[in-house]
């Protein structure tokens, strides 16, 4: 696909997407329809294209031998028809979402970051990125952060059959275990494009539809000062903020998080992720 396409694309779907709302954290949370679904959910939006930031690494994933232990089985949940959206319970609560990656170039700079001020945040991560990229996940797991499901290519769920829906996202958890230690508890649909057969096969494989509310559309370069602009304004209880660690150049997104981050910390909001069920 063109890059021109690929742009026009990423612009209708935020369109039709930007109605989806926020995420979920360590409280109740609210489904669209403002209905308390129980604890740890939450929200979508879309995002680049994450191959394009892929570069080689000596971290590559081993094949399984036999002597290697099963996966585990993911307890089932209730299939959703939307993404949970919104945390409620007191406090000044966020959530802080990076998608597309892991990127050896600009996750690490995210991660320094997120150390420095002792914050934890989700990433969902692309299985191809995984591959190459395992020590990162590993990092992510010592220091707290929650890793959840993006796919394995990054493709537009609704344009697959249910075998192929499968295939990216069972490979993907399958990566993420290997990686991280964990299976994922969450998914996020590339672009934010949501469709009957993402929500029933995540909820078969253990994972809650997440979403956000704050897009700083990271993804279009629109510059660090437009992109703390965004999170800075959209800040509020309950909000969940979308930003991208790989995808294409985010050399704006990692000196963007060093002043907001800060900012939103000063100003009272507590940077959350949600509880891992049992």
């Amino acid at each position: 696909m063109q890059k021109d396409q690929l742009f026009t694309r990423r612009r209708m779907l935020l369109a039709g997407a930007a109605a989806l709302g926020a995420a979920g954290t360590a409280g109740i949370v609210v489904a669209a329809g403002g209905e308390e679904t129980g604890r740890n959910a939450a929200a979508p939006v879309a995002g680049p294209q994450a191959r394009q930031a892929l570069k080689p690494s000596a971290f590559r994933l081993q094949p399984l031998t036999g002597d290697a232990p099963p996966r585990a089985v993911p307890r089932r949940l209730k299939v959703r028809d939307e993404p949970v959206l919104r945390i409620s319970g007191g406090g000044r609560r966020m959530v802080l979402t990076f998608d597309d990656g892991p990127n050896p170039e600009y996750t690490p700079h995210i991660l320094d970051t997120l150390a420095k001020y002792r914050v934890r945040a989700m990433f969902f991560v692309c299985g191809e990125c995984v591959v190459e990229n395992r020590e990162l996940l590993a990092r992510m797991a010592d220091e707290g952060h929650v890793v959840g499901n993006h796919t394995w290519t990054h493709p537009l769920l609704t344009e697959l059959d249910r075998h192929e829906i499968r295939s990216e996202m069972e490979s993907t958890s399958d990566a993420i275990e290997d990686a991280y230690g964990q299976r994922p508890q969450w998914f996020r649909a590339p672009y934010g494009a949501w469709n009957r057969a993402a929500f029933q096969l995540g909820a078969q494989m253990g994972m809650e539809p997440m979403a956000w509310t704050v897009d700083t559309t990271d993804w279009m370069e629109p510059g660090t000062d437009t992109i703390v602009d965004r999170v800075e304004s959209g800040a509020a209880p309950g909000v969940v903020v979308l930003s991208h660690d790989a995808g294409g150049d985010r050399t704006q997104t990692v000196r963007a998080i060093r002043e907001w981050l800060p900012y939103l910390i000063d100003s009272g909001y507590h940077l959350t992720v949600p509880a891992r069920r049992a």
